[in-house]
């Protein structure tokens, strides 16, 4: 999709703090953090939204949330993640994302 901004960013067209890649996942630190850490998970092909999700594309994505926690030291003390599918569901950038969010004790009712 050419102008979506998490492709642009999968293509190294945009810049962004690389936290995590590999061949089909790329991991960066959110622009606007809600929490001390605050990354963000895509697959580097575009997918709008969690329904569209192919076989094995969340397995390397939850690998890589694994992986993430670990970089970002919040493995142990407890991370959330987080993945808006749709306008209702809060989805504000239409390609696949998941959140991670961690670094204190997250305490904000979902929803």
């Amino acid at each position: 999709m050419e102008d979506c901004i998490f492709c642009k960013i999968a293509n190294g067209e945009i810049p962004a703090n690389i936290v995590y890649e590999s061949e089909n996942v790329l991991a960066f630190d959110d622009i606007n953090p809600m929490a001390p850490v605050h990354v963000v998970v895509v697959p580097r092909v575009h997918v709008a939204t969690l329904m569209d999700v192919s076989n094995g594309m969340m397995d390397e994505m939850i690998s890589a949330v694994q992986e993430i926690a670990k970089i970002k030291g919040v493995d142990k003390k407890g991370f959330r993640t987080v993945i808006n599918c749709n306008e209702d569901g809060g989805q504000i950038i239409f390609h696949l994302h998941i959140h991670i969010l961690g670094g204190r004790k997250l305490s904000d009712e979902m929803g």
